[in-house]
């Protein structure tokens, strides 16, 4: 468990915060007007089970419900599942997009860490980013028997639902979201 968190700890970029961190610090810029909760932005200390959040309650069913299965037994190992992003607006996605831009300095190395309005899985609720290092190594080594995968390795926190996991096992990793096919679109 020590190698997972260190391993999960070293390979979070600087500027995780477009994908992972509390939107609080993403949603201050150059936009002139607050996206709040109604955008997707996620109050600190949200957990899977929060039925007020719309960044939880829009995720897909499918979704949620392999996500709370996991972090109801997660539980029982004393994690607890934090959500840091799920569903998001397209004007949230690009607020992202645009901060991501302004940070890396290119929209192709942005592209490493944000996607699209068009492209992202948050936008369509198909995709959530789980807080707090252990509960992100329990999905590590957990996850894959909810169906629930880590689909970049770049990005140890993003977690996708991919119903067949539960008895193949987790599809191999892209290496960043530029790998992804869903992404060329």
């Amino acid at each position: 468990m020590a190698a997972i968190t260190a391993f999960l700890v070293k390979e979070v970029p600087k500027s995780s915060h477009f994908s992972a961190a509390s939107p609080s610090n993403s949603l201050r810029g150059e936009d002139r007007g607050a996206l709040g909760a109604a955008e997707g932005a996620v109050p600190d200390g949200t957990t899977v089970f929060d039925d007020t959040a719309p960044a939880v309650t829009k995720l897909e069913p499918a979704l949620l419900k392999a996500l709370r299965q996991a972090a109801t037994d997660a539980a029982d190992d004393g994690v607890e599942v934090y959500v840091n992003s799920g569903w998001r607006s397209p004007a949230y996605q690009r607020r992202l997009l645009r901060e991501a831009i302004a940070e890396y300095g290119s929209e192709d190395e942005a592209a490493r860490y944000v996607a699209t309005p068009e492209t992202s899985p948050h936008v369509s609720g198909d995709a959530v980013d789980v807080g707090r290092t252990d509960a992100t190594a329990w999905l590590s080594g957990h996850g894959s028997a909810y169906g629930l995968c880590q689909i970049y390795r770049n990005e140890p926190w993003h977690y996708e639902l991919r119903a067949d996991a539960t008895e193949h096992g987790c599809p191999q990793m892209y290496a960043d979201p530029t790998q992804d096919p869903r992404m060329q679109k």
